[in-house]
């Protein structure tokens, strides 16, 4: 049974570039940094969170309880001139921001002029 309400979706990714890192932003609004596990293996990167809520309301003759779960995980392929090393992460305002810096023989050869013959 899907929940309308609560229906699972996976965040938004945003990767890009420049001659020193590579930087990549997840929306997952309504997490805790807490809530986020990341982890390099060999050259993935995974990036997983998970979630749980329970809310109980009693009244009179009743009690009514709820339960919220939600998770996700998205693994990237690393190209070999990240410096694993020195890979970091924030979570400000339902951002996830990671920056993956480059090695220095990687921001060396990040640019090339080639000239037309």
């Amino acid at each position: 049974m899907i929940d309308t309400l609560n229906p699972v979706t996976i965040p938004a990714v945003n990767i890009s570039e420049n001659k020193e890192r590579f930087d990549v932003t997840i929306a997952a609004p309504g997490m805790k940094k807490d809530d986020f596990n990341i982890d390099v293996d060999g050259n993935t990167l995974t990036i997983s969170a998970e979630t749980r809520e329970e809310k109980e309301e009693k009244e009179n003759r009743y009690t009514r309880k709820e339960y919220s779960y939600s998770s996700f995980s998205r693994s990237f392929s690393l190209p070999d001139g990240v410096n694993k090393d020195k890979i970091d992460a924030s979570y400000d305002n339902g951002i996830l921001k990671l920056s993956l810096p480059k090695t220095e023989e990687a921001k060396k050869a990040a640019s090339k002029h080639i000239s037309v013959k």
